[in-house]
């Protein structure tokens, strides 16, 4: 990673491996920070476009991060696609589906 792109990340990434649902495939995380993601999919996705996702937390506590984003990056790698998005709101719902806001702009 450059120090240019350091630079550029507001909050820390944790790399973990994590289920992503998105509304017409699945996906698992490379990364993650409270204010981006990267993870491979499938599927077609360009820089600019609006997406939803859930991360699925782990702990087995069944808690679910929802995320409205942009994406920042694509990386094609063969069937698959790495997207790098931007969270512009997220919420995190616990399994009994209380709904709790945790970086939103209202």
């Amino acid at each position: 990673m450059t120090k240019k792109l350091i630079g550029r990340r507001k909050d820390v990434r944790l790399r973990t491996e994590l289920p992503v649902s998105l509304e017409k495939a699945t996906g698992i995380t490379r990364d993650m920070s409270a204010s981006g993601a990267f993870f491979w999919t499938s599927g077609n996705h360009a820089v600019g476009d609006k997406i939803s996702f859930a991360i699925g937390l782990k702990g087995g506590s069944g808690m679910v991060w929802s995320c409205e984003g942009e994406v920042v990056r694509v990386e094609p790698r063969g069937k698959d696609v790495g997207v790098a998005v931007k969270i512009i709101r997220s919420t995190v719902e616990p399994p009994k589906g209380r709904v709790n806001q945790v970086n939103g702009r209202e």
